[in-house]
């Protein structure tokens, strides 16, 4: 089987080389040619556990290419994939969809065969409708079938959730279509993942209504840390309490800034843009939105209250600036908001992260990035964990001590927005610990 895979992001590069990892023949275009340049190279242009082996194994084997010729790559293709970006639209929180229109535009010249055209990229309810009268246009010839095939990656564990998913959601308009994306995920039938075949209207949606649903329960349990502070319980055990309900379940129950990434904020976004457009408001997604901003504002004032009321002239060291560990994205970090109200407010910020200086370098001036969480702490005031790196979560506290500046009161500050440290511990070893719902 013969793939084409347009768009060479996150989705695309991830889902291109774990299908050539299955047998298939796949080339993935991309209209950035130094990038296409990179990758043929051998150099990846993202951050992701295990990738960089997958890609240079399926080239070197000739499964995986890469090029910016779109209609040659069509041309020889069974199937083509669509995982271009649909970033949030300035001004209304609709999904940007030029890129996937963009796309379709160019698929089209290039059909010359039966061709099973797919949206990988998160798109609104209508998109795979709309993208199948953009090809009908271009090329009123073109023997294709249109469908829909969400990808439900976790950024710094895809490729294991490529290879063993929880489920395969398909949404095609007929057995043509369906009978070649199950051959194509044939290798995951001995595994026994369920496959679900609907429409393309229905997996559409399903990608948004479970990003909006991880979103809301991240935002319900930081609300309830928020209560748990005011009337001195433990959300931490609130949390096990719920989660051991199976059905609830303790995934995506852990307290923090807020959610971050390329996924959650503009999906949540862009479901409620869809609702209203439709009339039928789905008000607890835009509570989500809302609650999830006034949480990183919440963070700011931990700190400054953390710092008797004022951070200026006060030197913090960050601790992680990646929406998560294990991958370098910062597209809508917590760090993104928290970082700069803190330099309004007069802070001086060093700042590290295993993985993510590079776009951070980009997206934070102002903030000293330096080479590792000793070297920010140096003559800090206080330490702010970000993200929860495991490089964190067993820093040498006697060594913490000895590099922070004390507080007028001598109180040595740290704050922990991630919960990875016990806060009796803290206090024993001397620390004003600020912790989250705890």
């Amino acid at each position: 089987m013969r793939i084409t895979m347009i768009g060479t992001g996150y989705v695309g590069l991830v889902s291109g080389a774990c299908f050539a990892e299955f047998g298939a023949e796949v080339i993935c275009v991309d209209v950035d040619r130094a990038k296409i340049d990179r990758l043929n190279r051998g150099e990846i242009p993202i951050f992701e556990t295990g990738l960089e082996e997958l890609v240079i194994r399926n080239r070197k084997e000739g499964r995986l290419l890469f090029q910016t010729d779109t209609m040659e790559a069509v041309s020889k293709s069974d199937l083509v994939f669509i995982a271009v970006g649909t970033p949030e639209r300035r001004g209304d929180g609709a999904a940007d969809l030029q890129y996937v229109f963009q796309a379709a535009r160019d698929v089209a010249k290039g059909i010359q065969k039966f061709t099973v055209v797919v949206t990988k990229s998160t798109v609104p309810v209508g998109t795979g409708e709309k993208v199948a009268r953009i090809i009908r246009e271009e090329n009123p010839d073109a023997d294709f079938e249109m469908a829909s095939n969400p990808e439900f990656l976790r950024e710094g564990a895809a490729i294991e959730d490529f290879m063993n998913p929880d489920r395969v959601v398909i949404g095609v308009e007929s057995e043509r279509a369906a009978q070649v994306l199950k051959n194509l995920y044939r290798p995951l039938y001995r595994s026994e993942t369920p496959i679900l075949i609907t429409n393309i209207a229905t997996a559409e949606l399903t990608k948004y209504a479970a990003n909006a649903f991880l979103a809301t329960k991240i935002t319900f349990i930081n609300q309830l840390a928020n209560l748990c502070e005011s009337v001195g319980a433990d959300v931490h055990h609130v949390a096990k309490g719920m989660g051991l309900d199976r059905r609830i379940g303790s995934q995506f129950l852990q307290p923090g800034p807020g959610y971050g990434g390329s996924c959650f904020p503009k999906d949540t976004q862009a479901l409620a843009k869809t609702a209203r457009e439709h009339n039928q408001p789905v008000g607890i997604v835009e509570q989500v939105i809302e609650a999830n901003r006034q949480q990183k504002e919440r963070m700011i004032d931990k700190i400054v209250h953390a710092l008797s009321g004022t951070v200026a002239g006060k030197q913090l060291a960050i601790l992680g600036l990646t929406f998560k560990p294990n991958t370098d994205d910062l597209r809508d970090a917590p760090a993104l908001t928290i970082l700069p109200a803190l330099l309004r407010l007069g802070a001086i910020i060093r700042a590290y992260d295993p993985e993510g200086m590079r776009e951070a370098a980009k997206f934070l001036p102002g903030v000293e990035l330096v080479a590792g969480p000793y070297e920010a702490c140096k003559n800090a005031d206080a330490v702010v964990i970000l993200t929860e790196w495991n490089q964190f979560r067993n820093l040498q506290l006697n060594r913490l001590k000895t590099l922070l500046t004390p507080q007028a009161d001598g109180r040595l500050v740290f704050c922990d927005l991630r919960n990875i440290y016990e806060p009796a511990l803290m206090k024993e070893q001397g620390f004003h610990y600020i912790c989250v719902g705890r």
